[in-house]
């Protein structure tokens, strides 16, 4: 007889060999045996795993314009009373050491528009820290401390293996009162409805505030399984619905960074998906409402190469279930850059597997940036021919891969007082459509009467006059 069944009680064991074999052994494992279990204590593990969890603080200077900057009348008796003030201001998180040489972890939102950024141990030791490598769009920044000491680390598990149910610890500073420890279960897996373009969180009911971003979500191997994120509360306390960005996910960051990578870089499909909905399962003969549909295919691009169609819809990525496109995006840039993987692909009721070799987006077409001069509403905007490299750096859809694109603005300059803005695609000026920078180049060297733009912003179709 197993040891673990040595320890329940007669009415306990009574009840378990009753059961099932597969489920006697999950449930043998699961479910408390004896009254000693029942008065287990997390303290061992907190001890083992706290001091890899760090506070970051970070400190922004805002500087605040006088209302009455630019008067003459009023800067005559006002301005040496109220000039323009520098005011500092500063934010709370959490982080983790992920490596000894003082590597830390944390949400790109906890040091966003940082200026001075500080990392504060559990013993209270405070390090100035510089930032290695960030991205807004999975919310994710590494942080490195320059010591020569060996740290404490919190070793990366893998989230894959979490399962509904599973017991998890979070470790972070709430409400910046100290390090705090929370217990709970994982509520759900692979959530997309968080703001946030990761689109595949971990849901936990562990209590998780204000101050835990960047913490640790933990196993009871001691392991980080995700970073705690976000919260959806509406009185801005938990309300026992925390959401964690995967372990996974994490990993792959942070092998961008150690790599010294400039920017962290995603594979380019070539292809767009939309959710299966319950009418698009009927119509497809879908037995799950689960999967990514295809609804556009690049032509040339990876998703075309791997004979991908409008109408198919993927269900899973080397086997594992694929439940929404967001899905599919997390399994794609987790397999990293380089893998080759298998998507199972529905066509018409019948599987089949394609093959897809992961790349970052390419530059199909020279970008030649150019900064727009002259006397034309385009003045001071820096433009440049638009490919999936492009859009992915300025945060576009990948398959907006056509036209001229205003990457940023000079300030104070004629096309920024137009309102024109980052991303607009240029599509036509005066009735000649915009081809290259080149193109636009020439026709705003024109000096006609009046100017008719045409613009694709956030997927629609501007119309714009200017004389």
């Amino acid at each position: 007889m197993p040891a673990s069944l040595k320890r329940a009680s007669l009415p306990i064991l009574a009840l378990l060999l009753t059961l099932p074999g597969p489920v006697l052994a999950e449930t043998a494992k699961a479910l408390p045996q004896s009254q000693m279990e029942m008065q287990l204590s997390f303290a061992p593990l907190v001890k083992q795993t706290a001091g890899s969890v760090v506070n970051v603080y970070a400190e922004r200077l805002v500087h605040q314009q006088s209302p009455f900057s630019g008067d003459p009348f009023f800067e005559q008796f006002f301005g040496q009373r109220m000039p323009n003030r520098t005011e500092k201001q500063s934010s709370l998180g959490s982080g983790v050491i992920v490596e000894a040489n003082g590597t830390i972890i944390t949400n790109n939102h906890v040091i966003e528009g940082a200026d001075d950024i500080k990392i504060a141990l559990s013993d209270g030791r405070e390090f100035p820290c510089k930032v290695v490598l960030k991205d807004e769009r999975v919310d994710l920044a590494v942080l490195r401390i320059d010591t020569k000491e060996q740290l404490p680390v919190l070793p990366i598990g893998n989230s894959d293996s979490l399962e509904v149910g599973d017991l998890v610890l979070a470790i972070g500073n709430p409400f910046g009162i100290g390090q705090t420890v929370t217990s709970g279960i994982v509520s759900a897996l692979a959530r997309n409805q968080v703001k946030n373009e990761v689109g595949f969180f971990i849901q936990t009911d562990a209590a998780i505030n204000p101050g835990n971003s960047g913490g640790a979500l933990m196993n009871m191997k001691g392991q980080l399984i995700g970073l705690n994120t976000a919260i959806f509360s509406q009185s801005g306390g938990s309300n026992g619905i925390g959401f964690a960005i995967p372990a996974n996910l994490v990993r792959v960051f942070l092998d961008a960074a150690d790599r010294g990578d400039k920017s962290f870089e995603r594979p380019y499909i070539g292809a767009t998906f939309e959710p299966v909905t319950s009418e698009v399962a009927d119509a497809l003969g879908l037995k799950l409402v689960r999967g990514a549909l295809i609804t556009k295919v690049v032509d040339g691009g990876p998703a075309g190469k791997a004979g991908l169609k409008a109408g198919e819809v993927v269900t899973a990525l080397n086997g594992v279930p694929v439940e929404h496109p967001d899905a599919l995006g997390y399994r794609l840039t987790t397999a990293g850059l380089g893998a080759t993987v298998s998507l199972t692909v529905l066509d018409n009721g019948k599987e089949r597997q394609a093959s897809m070799t992961l790349a970052g987006a390419p530059e199909t077409k020279p970008r030649e940036e150019k900064l727009i001069a002259g006397n034309n509403p385009f003045a001071g905007a820096t433009v440049a021919n638009l490919s999936p490299r492009v859009a992915d750096e300025l945060h576009m859809p990948t398959d907006t891969a056509a036209g001229v694109v205003v990457e940023k603005l000079k300030d104070g300059s004629p096309a920024a007082r137009l309102g024109f803005a980052p991303k607009d695609v240029i599509i036509s000026v005066n009735g000649a459509v915009i081809t290259n920078t080149q193109n636009l180049e020439a026709v705003a060297s024109s000096n006609p009467d009046i100017w008719r733009v045409e613009i694709e912003r956030d997927g629609q179709r501007i119309r714009q006059f200017f004389r």
